[in-house]
């Protein structure tokens, strides 16, 4: 028997949130691995991309059929739409947290370059705004979306920050390269998730407010920019 509709997209609305779960777990254990250099906590992010995968074809195929078989209007198409390109944004956060414990199964295995000190910040700041913006999602919070749109910058800025401090160790000590490098990708992979933090940001503002903001965001103003359709 089929489910009425509000039950459907609740139903969405629970995998989502079970797939954002998962993937500031991931960020999380990533990062707390390779600080505390255990390779139990990176082993599990990778055998758990698998589950992130999977859940992002569920959401993608739960999406298709309500689209074809509900033709929803208005807020629910955009709500549907929305999710579906949240599922893949927090898909692309499970990869790129991956690509942190690769890094680190390697790096714990030599003498660390330096104390991480801005690599944890960046963690907690991009698993922060995960958080956030799938709350903003649930609640229909269209400010607490644009906040954490407004957080990116703090996240671009400690990236440079760790290039920066990180050069400066390669120029000092040649046998730190290969080390210092790792670390560099590390840190642009959590600049990376912050930035699909931001599109699930952009995309609940789509969702609430009918507004594409892609490509427009205005982070002094915090408003979409002139070009933004309305």
């Amino acid at each position: 028997m089929e489910r009425p509709f509000d039950e459907e997209l609740a139903g969405l609305k629970q995998t989502l949130l079970g797939m954002a779960a998962l993937a500031e777990e991931a960020i999380a254990d990533a990062v707390t691995g390779l600080r505390e250099r255990r390779e139990d906590l990176l082993r599990d992010v990778l055998s758990n991309e698998d589950r992130i995968n999977a859940i992002d074809v569920e959401i993608d195929e739960i999406c298709h059929r309500l689209l074809v078989l509900r033709q929803p209007v208005a807020t629910d198409m955009r709500f549907i739409v929305s999710a579906n390109r949240i599922g893949g944004d927090l898909e692309r956060i499970g990869d790129l947290a991956c690509n942190i414990s690769e890094q680190a199964l390697a790096l714990i295995k030599l003498p660390p370059v330096k104390p991480l000190i801005d690599i944890p910040e960046m963690a907690r700041t991009a698993q922060s705004m995960v958080k956030d913006v799938i709350d903003a999602f649930v609640r229909g919070d269209e400010g607490l979306a644009r906040q954490v749109c407004e957080r990116d910058d703090r996240v671009d800025h400690l990236n440079d920050q760790v290039f920066r401090e990180l050069l400066t160790y390669m120029i000092a000590d040649r046998t730190t390269i290969a080390r210092a490098i790792s670390l560099i990708l590390v840190a642009r992979n959590l600049e990376r998730i912050a930035d699909h933090a931001t599109n699930i940001g952009e995309s609940v503002i789509y969702f609430l407010k009918g507004k594409v903001i892609k490509h427009h965001w205005d982070r002094r103003s915090g408003e979409p920019g002139p070009s933004a359709a309305g």
